[in-house]
């Protein structure tokens, strides 16, 4: 035999040698538990700790601590970074094509989040729980959730959702949603007054009676104009022969506020959630007031979308308990 046959023959040997070794361990990938396999292809696609586990809905340190024991278990690294940058080593690589090979041979079907409905009183939305519902989608990148925004009594007649906050003006939580639904709860109370900001405004200049209102442009939300409670209010704005603006917009009401010393109707939390403005307190009597409900949809009242929204909104609410007091 030549020299160079044998040096082939030994060259295939030790090929097939390695291809054994690196099949061998790659064939435990079979056995890697479900769970744990999610975890190192979220974190394969993502090339970020922190972004996986947000994808997952898990801490990070967990996630982490899961690749660690895999590493271990397979007896190989499977991560390195590049810089700040996290990227496969050649062992991850193999693992990862491994497992996608495996997910099409058993045709595993993708985890479908279901779609959580959230209806709010716009107001609610945007001065209370739009910060906490950031939040949640902070950590938890996958979950499926559809906010509606409610303006108006139409609008929320209209709307079929999971979770339904709304305002009404009296004790009673009716008009509510049009659908069946588990008993309404009350979340706080609201009173309403005319707001300024504080930059505009000296303490000894601000209006203190109806008439010194003549002064100041009155900025109202078109949807003001349909609740009952806010008589006064309205009466003040439709003698109005100028200096009054209506709008659509809730966003763009309070930015006028802010910057064109205007003064509107706002909830009496505003200065908390804005210290900018400041309430005008004894304009009107008897006070404007309305109430804030919650229900839960009865065919949704048991998914755990639906609860972990309800817990969410409950505790925004508790934390916020001294915007509802005095």
């Amino acid at each position: 035999m030549s020299s160079i046959e044998s040096t082939g023959r030994q060259g295939v040997t030790h090929y097939q040698s390695f291809t054994a070794k690196s099949q061998s361990w790659l064939d435990l990938a079979a056995g890697i538990d479900a769970e744990v396999a999610q975890y190192f292809m979220v974190s394969a696609r993502c090339g970020c700790f922190m972004q996986a586990a947000r994808s997952l809905n898990v801490k990070a340190s967990l996630l982490r601590k899961h690749l660690a024991q895999l590493e271990d278990q397979l007896q190989r690294t499977l991560f390195k970074f590049q810089g700040s940058a996290l990227t496969l080593s050649s062992d991850g690589q193999q693992l990862q094509a491994q497992l996608i090979a495996l997910v099409h041979e058993r045709k595993l079907p993708v985890i479908e989040q279901p779609v959580i409905r959230l209806a709010v009183a716009e107001t609610i939305l945007h001065d209370i729980l739009g910060r906490d519902l950031v939040s949640l989608l902070r950590r938890n990148a996958s979950v499926r959730l559809d906010i509606i925004s409610l303006d108006s009594e139409l609008s929320l007649q209209a709307i079929s959702a999971d979770v339904v906050v709304w305002l009404a003006d009296t004790d009673s939580p009716l008009p509510g949603p049009s659908f069946a639904t588990s008993e309404p709860q009350r979340l706080a109370r609201l009173d309403y007054l005319p707001h300024i900001a504080k930059r505009y405004s000296r303490v000894a200049a601000r209006p203190d009676s109806l008439d010194d209102l003549a002064d100041f442009m009155l900025v109202q939300w078109q949807q003001d104009r349909q609740v009952e409670h806010f008589l006064p209010w309205n009466s003040v704005v439709d003698q109005r022969l100028a200096g009054v603006v209506q709008l659509h917009s809730y966003e763009l009401m309070l930015e006028m506020i802010r910057c064109s010393a205007c003064i509107g109707l706002l909830p009496h939390y505003m200065s908390r959630f804005d210290r900018g403005l400041v309430a005008l307190p004894g304009l009107f009597s008897p006070p404007m007031q309305r109430q804030v409900w919650m229900a839960v949809n009865a065919d949704s009242r048991h998914e755990a979308g639906a609860k972990m929204i309800v817990e969410l909104i409950h505790n925004t609410f508790e934390e916020r308990r001294e915007w509802f007091e005095g």
